[in-house]
């Protein structure tokens, strides 16, 4: 696999969205910039390397430090595009916001995790333990479908895939559920019995998660909603540059960059 560079910009809380700017690119090189959040760039770091190389495409990568930032950014025209979310993600921002952002493309779906420093297997939950979720709607209600598919609660099917903690129905060890900023909830760790964590949180903490949680979620035919994509304005939906980037995205060889860098943390999905 050829050597991956190095596009980002790091922003924290707060801060306003710096462009980029592609210093001594040719005449008619076209640059497009894209919002992410974490340091888990990997994948987009080789995109960018092969539409540069390829295409004379500039691929700037805008580092956001949380998930309440790059819809905002994207809907204001300080980024082109951004990948981060999944459609379930994206449609609650819309219905929430009044903003009409779209999908312009599937990349991959990364299983929810349970995460522990004191456990080595979700069974071992006690009476009384605290489980610590993502706070945003859509997050939330993902990890508390994942403690019903662990057995752990049951909640009311009338709240389809964005249920409550005031859903949950059944309890039987009276877990303590507490509600985090998903950048938290990895940071947590060390106050709660388990975590569940967003794969690129949990990657930027250190973790594989296919090595290190101890309950994955599974994906299967439920799993639609939570395929992550590439978003843009609703006027750009066909923008023919726009659908370069997601056609190098979606190819074979960044398909083995996923699998190659998240050791089956992360799923194409997209075929």
């Amino acid at each position: 696999m050829k050597k991956i560079k190095k596009w980002t910009v790091s922003l924290g809380v707060g801060a306003s969205v710096l462009l980029l700017s592609a210093c001594g690119a040719a005449e008619g090189t076209e640059s497009v910039s894209i919002g992410v959040v974490g340091e888990d760039n990997d994948v987009w770091d080789y995109v960018a390397e092969k539409l540069q190389e390829e295409e004379d495409i500039i691929v700037e990568l805008v580092t956001f430090t949380d998930y309440s930032q790059p819809n905002n950014a994207l809907a204001q025209g300080e980024i082109d595009l951004n990948a981060f979310q999944h459609k379930l993600f994206l449609e609650t921002f819309n219905e929430d916001s009044g903003t009409e952002l779209v999908e312009i493309g599937d990349t991959v779906i990364s299983p929810l995790g349970v995460y522990s420093e004191q456990l080595d297997d979700i069974e071992e939950l006690e009476e009384n333990d605290t489980v610590a979720i993502p706070n945003d709607v859509t997050n939330g209600g993902r990890a508390l479908l994942l403690l019903q598919t662990a057995g752990l609660i049951s909640v009311d099917s009338d709240a389809g895939v964005t249920p409550t903690v005031n859903d949950i129905t059944d309890n039987p060890l009276n877990l303590t559920i507490q509600e985090l900023d998903a950048a938290q909830t990895a940071r947590a760790l060390q106050d709660v019995t388990v975590s569940i964590i967003n794969s690129g949180m949990a990657v930027d903490a250190g973790f594989v998660p296919t090595e290190d949680a101890i309950f994955l979620e599974p994906v299967d035919e439920q799993s639609d909603p939570y395929i992550n994509i590439i978003a843009a304005r609703a006027e750009d939906q066909d923008n023919e540059l726009y659908q370069t980037i997601v056609a190098a995205y979606q190819s074979e060889d960044t398909k083995e960059v996923i699998e190659e860098t998240s050791a089956g943390s992360s799923i194409p999905a997209w075929d």
